[in-house]
């Protein structure tokens, strides 16, 4: 009468306990995942950031503002881009994608320091801290300490960029005590704002081949990570050019250009500004759904003519 009842009752049980234990676990992987996102999720595009950076007497604002930048990215917000799986910023697009447009300009600009700036001519020796930076922020920003598919254990992303901090800060020691050179001549603020330029204007070829391929669809669910690169980038260059014009204030004076400087400045500050709660990459000439990426290539493309402006005046 009583045979199997009882048997199955016990079964019942622990197969409900299991469930309950995996809901449990869902959902304190789920508060763990969202929380820990939230809780990290930085996009620092402060304008004034630069206001408040120390600069060694005799010093480089520029470089002293590259290596703050790096710092604060590294040190302050933390470096996210290549947290593993099991951290909870793994899940993060649009800040990862941001802070490595961020050292993709500071890599441009550390490269033009090694070939333009801190060399007194182009047969010199070039500077070993210059020289050393520019390698480091080469450095890919997704590698974590543990990396299988190559060798077991390499450098992460942040160590490199935190030597290349000390390298740049080295650097701007050695110029502060005369010991290192920092050209203010207007043939190597040229050739800098050339190839910064030239870095802007493959940053708008990649949001006109992303909008025509993708701007007519509803959702393009990878829009805001080619916008959050290339706002990190023109932030960063926004950043350096602003303090370059301190740099190279003689210059900029001697050339009567300070005015289309400014000018160029406030293109750059109004393209990096951009935050839409969400990116949007509609149709062009479409009525409800807007086009984020054009917006910010229009402004984008509007500095870079006016850096061209900048450096056609100082070639006169």
């Amino acid at each position: 009468m009583d045979g199997t009842a009882p048997a199955g009752k016990p079964q019942g049980n622990w197969a409900k306990r299991g469930l309950g234990v995996v809901g449990v676990l869902a959902v304190l992987a789920g508060l763990y995942y969202a929380g820990g996102a939230l809780w990290l999720h930085e996009i620092d595009d402060d304008p004034g950031f630069a206001q408040d950076v120390e600069v060694p007497e005799n010093g480089s604002r520029a470089v002293a503002v590259a290596a703050a930048l790096i710092d604060r990215e590294v040190n302050v917000h933390r470096w996210v881009a290549n947290d593993p799986w099991f951290q909870p910023a793994a899940i993060l697009d649009n800040m990862p994608n941001f802070q490595a447009g961020i050292v993709a300009a500071l890599s441009r600009f550390a490269i033009e320091l090694t070939d333009q700036i801190a060399r007194a001519r182009g047969t010199s020796q070039v500077d070993p801290d210059a020289d050393s930076a520019a390698g480091r922020l080469k450095y890919p920003g997704d590698v974590w300490i543990f990396e299988w598919s190559s060798t077991p254990v390499q450098p992460s992303s942040e160590s490199q960029y935190r030597k290349a901090i000390e390298d740049l800060r080295r650097y701007n020691e050695r110029l502060a005590a005369g010991n290192a050179n920092f050209e203010r001549r207007s043939d190597n603020l040229m050739a800098t704002l050339e190839r910064i330029a030239a870095d802007i204007g493959g940053s708008s070829a990649a949001l006109s081949q992303r909008i025509e391929d993708y701007g007519d669809a509803w959702i393009d669910p990878a829009a805001d990570d080619l916008f959050y690169a290339t706002k990190g980038r023109l932030y960063a260059y926004y950043l350096l050019l602003e303090a370059l014009g301190i740099d190279y204030a003689g210059v900029l004076g001697e050339r009567n250009v300070q005015r289309n400087w400014d000018e160029m400045l406030a293109s750059l500050r109004a393209a990096a500004a951009l935050a839409p709660w969400v990116v949007a990459n509609g149709e062009l000439d479409g009525q409800t759904v807007p086009n984020h990426l054009a917006a910010q290539g229009f402004l984008l493309l509007r500095a870079r003519f006016q850096l061209y402006e900048v450096i056609n005046i100082l070639l006169k």
